[in-house]
């Protein structure tokens, strides 16, 4: 199984996870029309454990109902049908009276990450919203000159509190302050022309592939304000994705991960000892900084209708 074949077509986990139970219950149902389990309409729940990017499948309890069958059985036929087919992505486990947890393996989750620090989303946007395009950088930085003020008037949706508008362009900025730092001392290479010259950090590219997984193919960013962090940003994606825009706080959602990155910036270094004695961490977690960027920057633009704002 080739995860970045996968990646590239499913950018949000849930999107991949419905596709791969769709299939597998029409399968089991001998019948592709069921109207229950269209895709967009399949329920998963997400796990709580922070340390671990987990869904969980009810559908055999639904269809012990309808089939009048033991969920347990119908359960165990689901999942040896699914490992069949996606042995290779997920940990799967039967959980009583029926429910099916579907784990990300951890390479899967570091081709996602990859995918997403070089920009996969910003291709998205551009594809999706080419009319809503940002302004020129100099116009951008003359609306800078009134920080919270501005960020308002700036704004082509309703924002009910101003605060966490600036929360969120302020962890924003700072991410790219990061990101062109670590180009600036040889820990990353971006692609020319600089950020700088752009309104946007969508060029992004790397000389070589971000160390995430570790000798034994294991995340290097197991601290657990590493981990929570990936788990707000595999959720907002999920919501970005799959979710009706009426159906998500998008202000709350991005507060949520702009207090994560927070919390994991001021636990999680990067430069000095980390830098020196251990690089590859130092780069993974540079790697999660960009991650950020982007997936915040798809919600202030394409969610909330504000500007990025590139430096406060």
């Amino acid at each position: 199984m080739h995860h970045s074949i996968l990646v590239s077509k499913y950018t949000a986990f849930k999107h991949l996870i419905s596709s791969y139970i769709v299939n597998t219950l029409s399968t089991y149902t001998y019948s592709d029309k069921i109207s229950c389990i269209e895709g967009k309409k399949i329920t998963l729940s997400k796990g709580r454990d922070n340390n671990k990017v987990l869904y969980i499948s009810g559908m055999a309890l639904w269809l012990a109902k309808s089939h009048n069958q033991d969920p347990m059985e119908i359960a165990s036929a689901i999942v040896s049908q699914l490992l069949e087919t996606c042995g290779g992505v997920f940990i799967i486990q039967i959980v009583p009276p029926g429910w099916i947890y579907l784990e990300l393996t951890h390479p899967l989750l570091a081709t996602w990450l990859q995918s997403l620090a070089v920009g996969s989303l910003e291709k998205a946007e551009e594809q999706a919203s080419r009319r809503d395009s940002e302004p020129p950088l100099g116009i951008e930085r003359k609306r800078e000159q009134g920080r919270k003020e501005n960020l308002i008037q700036n704004s082509r949706c309703q924002i009910s509190n101003p605060e966490r508008l600036f929360a969120m362009q302020y962890v924003h900025a700072r991410c790219c302050s990061l990101v062109w730092l670590a180009h600036r001392e040889g820990l990353i290479k971006l692609r020319e022309p600089l950020p700088d010259t752009s309104p946007a950090l969508g060029n992004i590219i790397f000389t070589e592939q971000i160390p995430w997984l570790d000798c034994d193919e294991k995340l290097r960013l197991n601290h657990p304000d590493e981990s929570h962090l990936i788990t707000k940003l595999v959720q907002v994606v999920d919501d970005l994705v799959c979710s009706d825009d009426g159906s998500v706080n998008w202000e709350r959602a991005g507060l949520n991960l702009s207090q994560a990155f927070e919390n994991f910036w001021s636990k999680c270094r990067i430069w000095g000892e980390v830098k020196i004695s251990s690089p590859e961490l130092a780069k993974a977690r540079l790697g999660l900084v960009m991650v950020t960027q982007s997936v915040l920057r798809f919600l202030l633009v394409e969610k909330l209708k504000v500007v990025a704002l590139l430096e406060l």
